[in-house]
């Protein structure tokens, strides 16, 4: 009895090892993506999975509209293909914020 349950152990022993290093991170990654993409505003700039720079000028429910280039191309994409913003757009309202925390913190 004592023999197979320590043939027991060390495969479960790789699974959790196998769940700390390489599944849970991967569902941390996913879920900061999704939110990345669910808090798209209008006046971001975005880098698409596929390489393309733009202006986020629209915001809809699955799509998304961006402006490329000198000459203004509007392109609409899905949500999904956002692959990374590099500049986020604050409200007026949070620099607002921020500028009041600073001043009652003087």
């Amino acid at each position: 009895m004592p023999q197979q349950l320590q043939g027991l152990i060390i495969p479960i022993g790789f699974l959790v090892v196998f769940y700390i290093f390489a599944i849970r991170p991967q569902k941390k990654r996913e879920q900061q993506v999704r939110e990345m993409r669910d808090n798209l505003r209008v006046g971001d700039e975005i880098i698409t999975i596929g390489g393309i720079n733009g202006k986020v000028i629209k915001v809809k429910e699955d799509f998304i509209t961006i402006e490329v280039g000198s000459s203004k191309t509007k392109l609409d994409m899905a949500r999904w293909s956002v692959g990374s913003v590099v500049n986020k757009n604050e409200s007026k309202k949070s620099k607002d914020e921020e500028v009041d925390t600073k001043e009652e913190d003087k």
